[in-house]
């Protein structure tokens, strides 16, 4: 759900206070893109996210196309999961004792060559295995790149513009989930199948690839490099006491994990709602809409007073919306119910990512992102692999009511797991 970090031991790193007053973004919104490399990665992370974002949505309706089963669906989230399990760790330590750039670059190598062996899948007509074994190469790509471009980020803008930085960095990620799901849907009608997408984003990863290396190397502060790979566990340490971080990227775990609908939206665009592959597009943008509508906001609001009580306001409404759309029947409160839900992913997501840039040191930040991304993985990818058995075991619509309905215990519960949440004050803006 929410696209990342405490105790509340010493944070901001230089802020001797238990909130984030003296960490709020200046006051001019576009700041961030003064700074040449600022720019060059906003760029990057756009292209990138419009392929990933696409690809989700061809992957989806070409393997639901080719077997009609919503447990192949869910061996698509086991598939990627299972490499940022592996891989986490040493994905950290790498983006915190390189060069950041280049560890996105080499991600980014993975993911075309990914996207290659999807195209020739598609191309030749070979088994559903291929798109799997492709899926798997893209888990990997995936946990290398958000290691090391959430290690960079925060160093290529000063302290003060840090959360214009991130909340930007939202805005664009939010509305290439709008663009790029809907591209999708047209780009696979248009061809007939998802070979379209598969190319479309071939090329897309290739031009990110060169943004990423046209950066300027950004040294680690010197001194504080990790000295041996017994450190990769510093993340999770660090995670661990941040009860904070750990509060938050642990309810939007099981938020998303038990609530989320996304795996499930080709069998309700092909088999309840009736829209077919454009309509699924669409349907897969809606929660987009909401969070860039939400980013816009965030870009000129100011920083939450309550951050903590409008993290858990912001998981409660992303359960009601699910389950408004798990009981609808009629496209447009689908769509609108969708949309509801990205408004709500994206309050979330501005304070836990700010957060946990806020947080961590940053000769930490690497191994931070990796356990970040895990847990982002865990609820979005074993999301779907809940999701796909459990609807072939009783009904789509079950699912996803259930799931909407678990979440809003969740956040009913969210100060008593964790009472910290109440001391996280102004953060976002």
């Amino acid at each position: 759900m929410f696209a990342d970090n405490a105790g509340l031991g010493a944070p901001c790193y230089g802020a001797q206070r238990n909130d984030f007053s003296r960490m709020t973004a200046t006051a001019d919104p576009y700041a961030p893109f003064r700074h040449r490399d600022y720019r060059r990665f906003i760029l990057m992370v756009l292209i990138a996210s419009l392929c990933q974002q696409s690809l989700g949505v061809a992957v989806g309706w070409d393997i639901y196309e080719r077997t009609g089963s919503a447990m192949a669906l869910g061996w698509v989230g086991l598939a990627q999961f299972v490499p940022v399990l592996v891989f986490f760790l040493p994905a950290g330590q790498l983006a915190d004792r390189y060069d950041r750039r280049r560890i996105v670059a080499a991600s980014l190598v993975i993911w075309v060559a990914a996207s290659a062996l999807l195209v020739a899948s598609a191309w030749r007509g070979a088994s559903v295995l291929s798109v799997y074994v492709a899926l798997v190469a893209i888990g990997l790509s995936t946990v290398l790149n958000r290691a090391g471009r959430d290690a960079l980020l925060s160093q290529m803008v000063p302290a003060e513009m840090l959360v214009r930085a991130v909340t930007w960095n939202s805005t664009v990620f939010q509305t290439a989930s709008v663009a790029g799901p809907a591209l999708a849907g047209v780009l696979i009608a248009a061809g007939g199948s998802a070979i379209t997408v598969y190319w479309f984003n071939l090329a897309g990863m290739l031009v990110a690839m060169g943004l990423a290396l046209s950066i300027r190397r950004h040294p680690l502060v010197a001194g504080k490099r990790p000295s041996t790979w017994g450190d990769v566990f510093g993340g999770l340490a660090h995670v661990w006491r941040t009860k904070v971080v750990l509060g938050l990227i642990t309810i939007d775990l099981f938020a998303v994990l038990l609530g989320g609908a996304t795996a499930l939206l080709p069998i309700y665009a092909k088999d309840i709602l009736h829209v077919g592959a454009t309509g699924l597009g669409w349907l897969a943008s809606a929660p987009a809409i909401g969070a860039v509508c939400v980013a816009f906001l965030h870009a000129r609001a100011r920083p939450y007073a309550h951050a903590g009580r409008a993290f858990l306001w912001a998981v409660a409404t992303f359960g009601l919306a699910t389950l408004a759309f798990g009981l609808s029947q009629w496209y447009w409160l689908s769509f609108i119910a969708l949309v509801v839900v990205g408004a709500a992913d994206n309050v979330g997501a501005v304070i836990r990512q700010t957060a946990v840039q806020l947080y961590t040191p940053d000769e930490l930040r690497g191994r931070v992102a990796a356990v970040n991304r895990v847990f982002i993985s865990s609820s979005n990818e074993l999301g779907a692999v809940e999701s796909g058995p459990l609807a072939a075991l009783t009904n789509p619509v079950f699912t996803v009511v259930a799931g909407g309905a678990v979440v809003l215990l969740i956040a009913a519960s969210g100060f008593r797991m964790f009472p910290d949440l109440r001391r996280l004050k102004t953060v976002g803006g």
